[in-house]
């Protein structure tokens, strides 16, 4: 086995975009260290070359703040505001700032998207199979962020967004060569990378990914959209340890650089 993992970036189309190739490999009782993809190289996905060629562009770092927008939904996501108490330890000497409960509103997330190049959504994600423009973050007063209001945006500073809601990263069997979901948008409205999710995620793993992703990314003292896919390889190692389910850990995915 390699000292160092490989990063692989995968482009994918046609029914293929829908395989979580990060998770091939024997899992077999009887597998041997080595024999799972994820024991060589951290993965990636993009929805195109072009959209890869764009989030390899330098953009210039106005704010290296962390905004967290956190929706518990009357208790349907108690983890939420533990996920986000997890981000404020780790990131604490650099003073993540948060939109919660009825503060989260889409104008004020919108507003928050074009000052700070680092977002983090703890909230419920809906995917929309019917028109997939309007796949949506659920935020606060039945407010929606939608994928044709992402696409919409320019941020000409943004770097990394990690959405810790459910099917951000689900595409659409009727247009599977485009990025039709709301990790693919965000990539289009300018970030550089990425954190999604391939189906509905449990709760209480959020705060476990979202903190050893931020403690690993943070670990040189700055933030580095670069190395956001080993951070989240990282994470989601330390969830599969302690997870006995493929649908606990194989829906995280990173996409961009």
């Amino acid at each position: 086995m390699p000292t160092e993992l490989h990063h692989f970036t995968w482009c994918l189309n046609g029914p293929l975009a829908f395989l979580p190739l990060h998770a091939a490999g024997d899992y077999s009782a009887q597998a041997e260290v080595g024999s799972k993809l994820s024991d060589y190289a951290v993965s990636s996905y993009i929805p195109s070359l072009t959209a890869l060629s764009n989030a390899q562009q330098p953009r210039e770092l106005t704010n290296s703040t962390v905004l967290t927008v956190n929706l518990p939904v009357e208790g349907e996501l108690p983890y939420s505001s533990k996920e986000i108490a997890a981000i404020n330890h780790v990131l604490g000497s650099s003073k993540p700032v948060e939109l919660s409960e009825e503060n989260a509103s889409a104008e004020n997330v919108k507003k928050g998207m074009e000052k700070y190049s680092f977002i983090h959504f703890a909230c419920h994600g809906q995917q929309d199979l019917t028109d997939p423009t309007q796949s949506a973050l659920l935020l606060a007063n039945k407010g929606r962020l939608t994928l044709e209001d992402i696409i919409d945006l320019k941020l000409p500073h943004a770097q990394l967004a990690f959405l810790s809601a459910c099917e951000t990263a689900a595409g659409d069997i009727k247009i599977q060569e485009e990025a039709f979901h709301l990790a693919g948008g965000l990539l289009i409205a300018g970030y550089r990378g990425v954190v999604g999710t391939l189906w509905a995620i449990q709760d209480s793993d959020g705060p476990l990914v979202a903190q050893e992703f931020y403690k690993q990314l943070s670990k040189d003292g700055t933030l580095d959209v670069k190395q956001a896919a080993y951070a989240l390889h990282h994470a989601v190692q330390k969830l599969r340890i302690q997870s006995n389910s493929f649908l606990q850990w194989v829906p995280f995915i990173h996409l961009g650089i």
